[in-house]
């Protein structure tokens, strides 16, 4: 049974992923209007009715926007924590379908198993996933792919969970230099991004690459790239370094960009 990922985009306009085994499709996270992300699906061979389920980290509209769109896929199962779901049924006129879990707690749909934990960003309760599938044998090897956005720091709750995956999906947001030299933003929109519940600098993000101990990995996605703050140069100048020093590969995905399919 395989499994695959494919980014479909990336970045402060909208996140969303596309994870697939031989029986089973969800989106993590769907932060692109319900038609853009449907155009997104349909670039990638699939479409709204072929979609299982979402699991949401959060409530900000660049991770769920979509949810606003879908009354008419009732068929979706939405997976959220208790604070994200009341927050973002707040701003919805139709009811969905959400499938609560507790963060830190391990749930389960069909043949992946998914893993909450807390991390450190503006949100009511932000979560990264450890999403894994596979019984770990012969016919059925166990795969794993850990999405983490959207935080200012990486506490080692983080660091432990992210290390066993075999896919890395991690934020690199923003250049600090660029950010502070930048003239759209205003210095409160500044501290707010570079806080400790704001977003990973290229800075951060390969400090918190170099301090995990022995890692699984086997690719990495540094992803949410700031259009104006960040550019994929600056990011491979700083991560590149630290995971060629793992052996491990990895892609840089431009801001709202996405990635081909990815087997794992």
């Amino acid at each position: 049974m395989a499994l695959r990922f494919r980014i479909l985009g990336s970045g402060s306009s909208g996140n969303a992923a596309l994870l697939q085994s031989d029986d089973t499709r969800v989106l993590v996270d769907a932060g692109f209007s319900a038609r853009k992300l449907g155009e997104l699906l349909a670039a990638a061979g699939e479409t709204w009715e072929r979609i299982d389920a979402i699991f949401l980290t959060h409530e900000h509209s660049d991770h769920a926007a979509a949810l606003t769109g879908l009354a008419r896929y009732a068929h979706i199962q939405v997976f959220a924590n208790r604070p994200t779901a009341e927050a973002v049924q707040r701003g919805l006129k139709h009811r969905i379908p959400w499938q609560l879990f507790e963060t830190g707690h391990i749930f389960r749909f069909r043949d992946f198993e998914v893993r909450s934990f807390s991390v450190p960003h503006d949100a009511q309760d932000p979560v990264g996933f450890l999403i894994a599938h596979g019984h770990g044998d012969l016919l059925s090897p166990r795969r794993s792919v850990a999405w983490l956005t959207d935080l200012g720091h990486a506490p080692a709750n983080v660091r432990e969970h992210i290390r066993e995956a075999d896919v890395l999906v991690v934020e690199a947001n923003h250049c600090p230099v660029m950010l502070q030299a930048d003239t759209k933003r205003p210095w409160s929109t500044k501290q707010r991004i570079s806080g400790r519940h704001g977003h990973l600098s290229n800075t951060a993000a390969r400090e918190l690459l170099e301090s995990v101990a022995r890692p699984r990995w086997r690719h990495v996605f540094l992803t949410h790239l700031s259009r104006d703050c960040n550019s994929p140069d600056a990011v491979t100048a700083a991560c590149g370094p630290a995971l060629a020093a793992l052996s491990c590969g990895f892609s840089v995905v431009a801001p709202g960009g996405g990635t081909p399919l990815f087997e794992i």
